[in-house]
């Protein structure tokens, strides 16, 4: 965690609901001698009356926000945290605890980053499956960043296309494993049409020619 911050980074993550930090002291000094208390006592994720309500979650009205300053013991620095408390179910409420090193970063944009993390997931899992992101043997670093580039710029362009040919206001259901399908299958086709010299016009304006584009495409 140093070492991005170093970059000038700001890490988000999930701290475990037991995870040892420490309120940080913010009072005023008491006049006695000797360095001033830089603690004031342990945080029970379980209870939250030091903590400042921020209200509820924007799409969920039965998840609580709160959030603190707190120190961490094991990463030896000051974390703004932010616990949400689930109580969908009022007899067994359940908590998360996010995280983050910027100290100034609001609690509900903490909550939305660390929700944006699973989309960035979803990016680097279908680019390592279906666009060759790992397959490269390359080792110059000018190889290395053009293959990287070639192959996320390709699962966005499919992601893309499949925004445009869109007619519904629907959530938006993406497979890449579709849309590698059907690629292949619109090339085979193509060759079909080249090869036994077949009127294209004719072939993709028929109405089983998207069904046959579309075979063995998944729905999700």
């Amino acid at each position: 965690m140093d070492e991005v911050v170093e970059l000038k980074l700001h890490p988000i993550t999930k701290l475990r609901s037991a995870a040892n930090c420490r309120f940080l002291d913010t009072g005023p000094h008491p006049p006695r001698r000797g360095p001033r208390r830089k603690y004031d006592g342990k945080v029970n994720f379980q209870d939250l009356r030091r903590f400042a309500d921020l209200g509820l979650l924007a799409d969920r009205a039965h998840v609580q926000l709160s959030t603190a300053t707190v120190w961490h013991v094991s990463l030896k620095r000051a974390l703004r945290v932010v616990v949400l408390v689930n109580r969908k179910d009022p007899a067994k409420p359940r908590s998360i605890v996010l995280a983050s090193t910027d100290l100034e970063l609001d609690g509900h944009t903490l909550v939305e980053l660390y929700v944006a993390r699973f989309q960035s997931e979803f990016l680097f899992r279908d680019s390592k499956q279906f666009t060759g992101l790992a397959d490269c043997q390359a080792r110059a670093e000018a190889a290395l960043a053009f293959h990287f580039t070639a192959a996320l710029a390709t699962l966005n362009l499919a992601r893309a296309e499949e925004l445009q040919g869109r007619t519904d206001q629907l959530p938006q259901i993406f497979s890449m494993a579709s849309w590698k399908q059907r690629k292949f299958t619109e090339r085979l086709l193509d060759l079909f049409i080249e090869s036994l010299a077949l009127d294209p016009t004719w072939v993709k304006n028929h109405s089983e020619y998207d069904k046959l584009r579309t075979y063995g495409a998944i729905a999700a």
